[in-house]
C-alpha cells in the first residue's frame, strides 16, 4: 500500500520538526540605550546552534560562533563618547537585527528598597524642582524600564526612579555627556534578598558572623516567645470576628536559626530577579538606597551583608572595584546649613543640645554607613542628615544631586566640587585636651546657627560620655575638653539618629560625618 502525506499529517510532521532559534539579543540591549565608554563592550545573544553571528558598530565588524547551547558572545573594543544615534547591526543564520539611535556615555544602575523604587510620578507632586525637570524631554538622557531603553520624556520619566532619575539628570547637566539608567528596587526588602546566593554561600566573613552570633542565640527561648506572639494573635482575631470588626496584622513568623531568612523572602532572591539579567553589562556604577529593613538575615548584620553584596556584585560583573555609592541611613534627622538651597530644602532646624550624650549605641546606625564607605574601597557614602527626613523623603531632587554631587567629585574628580562635610581623620591626646583632624574641609571648617560648636563627646576609662566644649583652631582642626574627664579615651561626634543640635560645617555648607573613636 502506498503512503500518502495527507495534509493533516502534513501539518503534524512540520510541527514536530526542530524550531530554528531566532536571532536575538539578551534583554539588557535595545533601541535607545547608551554604552559604558572607555570600556570593552560585550554583546550577547542567541542563535542557532554552531551559527556564525556578526557585530557591525562604529566602525568596527567582530564574527564569532554561537555554542552548543546557541549562546554567543561578542566583544566591540572600548568607545569614546557620542551624542551621535547610531545603530548596532547583529547578522547571522541569514537574519538581521537592527538595534538603532544607541549613544555612548556614562550608564548607572539604582537598586535598594522603596526609596529607590518610588517612581518620579508619585514624588513630583510635592517635589517642584523635580516636577519641573521630569516634564523636559533630554535626548542625551536615557532611561529603562520592562518596555526597553526610551530617551528622557515626560511620560518616561513619570515612570523612573525619582531618586536615580534626579541623580543621571544632574549628572548628564554636569557632565554633558550621555547617561542611561536602570533600576531595580522593591520597597521593604533587606539587603539579604538583594546578595547574590553564590556569594551568600561561599562567603566566610558572613559563615564567621553567623557563627559567632549562634554562640549566644536562644532558639527554645525565641520559639517560646513565637508561640506567645502567635496565641496573642489568634485571640484578637477572634475578638475582632466577634465584633465584627475587620482582621488586621498579619500572623507572626515563626523564629528562623542563624543564617536564615527572618521574612520570608529567599537570600540572592530579588538579584535572581531584578539584577542577574544585566550581569556583565558595562557600567559605570551602582547608586544604591536601602537600609530600613536591614538585612533580613537572623545573625547577619548591615555592615557584613552590603560589605559582601557589593564585593559580590563586583565580582559577578568583573568590571574590579566599580564605583558604589549608597544614600547614609537614617534619612535626614539633621540640621541643614540653610533650607533656602534647594537641596537641602526640607532639612531641619538646629534644636539645643541635650542633657546628656547618649551612654549606647544610639548613634550605631548612623555610623555604620560612614563605616561602610571606610571599609570598603571605591564606595561612597551619600551624605543625607541634612536633607529631608522621615522613612520617605519626598525632596527626591535633593538626595539625587547630593548623590550626583558624589559622584562628580569621587569618582569623575570634577574641579571645584565639594559634596563631603568634614570627615575625622585623627586625633592626639594631650593630658586633658584632644585635638581631632579632619579630612574634606573644602575652604575650611565653620560652626552654624550658633557661637558655640556643639556635638562633640568624650569619655574616660568609666566609659561615661560627657559634653565636650570644642572650639575650631584650625581650617582643619577642632580642640577639645570636658571639666568631667580629666583623662580622656574615646571621643564622638554627632553619634545619634537624632542629630539636629550637632553643628559643625564646612565654610561650603556641607555637615560634618558622624564619628566615634571606638573600635
Amino acid at each position: 500500500m502506498l503512503f500518502r502525506i495527507t495534509p493533516l499529517l502534513s501539518l503534524l510532521l512540520f510541527s514536530f520538526q526542530p524550531v530554528a532559534q531566532a536571532l536575538e539579543v539578551d534583554r539588557i540591549y535595545g533601541n535607545n540605550m547608551v554604552l559604558q565608554q572607555g570600556m570593552e563592550l560585550p554583546i550577547r545573544g542567541k542563535a542557532e546552534a554552531g551559527a556564525e553571528v556578526s557585530l557591525h558598530f562604529a566602525g568596527q565588524s567582530v564574527t564569532g560562533k554561537a555554542d552548543n547551547e546557541g549562546h554567543w558572545t561578542l566583544y566591540l573594543q572600548p568607545l569614546k563618547v557620542s551624542k551621535e544615534n547610531r545603530t548596532l547591526e547583529i547578522k547571522g543564520d541569514g537574519k538581521t537585527l537592527t538595534l538603532k539611535n544607541i549613544l555612548v556615555g556614562e550608564v548607572w544602575l539604582g537598586s535598594g528598597q522603596s526609596n529607590m523604587a518610588g517612581k518620579v510620578g508619585g514624588y513630583a507632586k510635592n517635589d517642584p524642582t523635580l516636577a519641573e525637570i521630569a516634564g523636559k524631554t533630554n535626548l542625551l538622557l536615557r532611561l529603562r524600564d520592562n518596555s526597553g531603553w526610551h530617551s528622557s520624556s515626560p511620560t518616561k520619566n513619570n515612570g523612573h526612579s525619582a531618586i536615580l532619575f534626579a541623580f543621571g539628570e544632574r549628572l548628564q547637566r554636569e557632565l554633558d555627556v550621555p547617561v542611561g539608567l536602570y533600576f531595580g528596587a522593591v520597597g521593604g526588602t533587606p539587603s539579604g534578598y538583594w546578595i547574590p546566593k553564590e556569594t551568600y554561600d561561599s562567603s566566610e566573613k558572613i559563615k564567621g558572623v553567623v557563627a559567632e552570633f549562634a554562640k549566644n542565640y536562644d532558639h527554645k527561648g525565641a520559639m517560646k516567645a513565637y508561640e506567645k506572639k502567635v496565641a496573642a494573635w489568634e485571640k484578637a482575631q477572634a475578638k475582632a470576628k466577634a465584633e465584627g470588626k475587620k482582621v488586621r496584622g498579619r500572623k507572626p513568623q515563626p523564629p528562623g536559626l542563624p543564617g536564615t531568612s527572618t521574612r520570608g523572602g529567599a537570600i540572592g532572591g530579588l538579584f535572581d530577579r531584578h539584577i542577574r539579567y544585566s550581569v556583565g553589562f558595562p557600567i559605570r556604577g551602582v547608586l544604591w538606597d536601602q537600609g530600613e529593613a536591614r538585612s533580613g538575615i537572623l545573625g547577619l548584620d548591615q555592615h557584613t551583608s552590603m560589605s559582601e553584596l557589593i564585593r559580590g556584585w563586583r565580582d559577578l560583573w568583573g568590571q574590579g572595584d566599580f564605583p558604589f555609592l549608597f544614600v547614609q541611613k537614617p534619612s535626614g534627622n539633621g540640621n541643614a546649613w540653610s533650607t533656602e538651597d534647594p537641596i537641602t530644602r526640607e532639612g531641619q532646624l538646629f534644636s539645643k543640645l541635650p542633657l546628656t550624650p547618649g551612654q549606647g549605641d544610639d548613634g550605631y546606625q548612623r555610623y555604620l554607613y560612614v563605616r561602610l564607605m571606610h571599609d570598603n574601597a571605591n564606595s561612597w557614602m551619600v551624605p543625607a542628615c541634612d536633607l529631608g527626613a522621615t522613612i520617605h523623603p519626598k525632596n527626591k531632587w535633593g538626595y539625587g544631586n547630593r548623590a550626583a554631587e558624589v559622584a562628580a567629585q569621587k569618582v569623575y574628580q570634577k574641579e571645584g566640587v565639594q559634596a563631603f562635610g568634614p570627615v575625622y581623620a585623627s586625633h592626639k591626646i594631650d593630658g586633658n585636651q584632644v585635638t581631632v583632624k579632619f579630612k574634606e574641609t573644602g575652604s575650611g571648617l565653620a560652626t552654624k546657627h550658633s557661637d558655640q560648636l556643639q556635638g562633640f563627646s568624650i569619655s574616660g576609662k568609666d566609659g561615661k560620655w560627657h559634653w565636650a566644649t570644642a572650639k575650631i583652631t584650625a581650617s582643619d582642626t577642632v580642640t577639645l575638653t570636658s571639666k568631667d574627664v580629666q583623662s580622656p579615651k574615646h571621643i564622638r561626634f554627632a553619634y545619634s539618629n537624632n542629630r539636629t543640635w550637632a553643628n559643625l560645617f564646612n565654610k561650603e555648607g556641607l555637615p560634618a560625618l558622624a564619628f566615634t573613636t571606638e573600635n
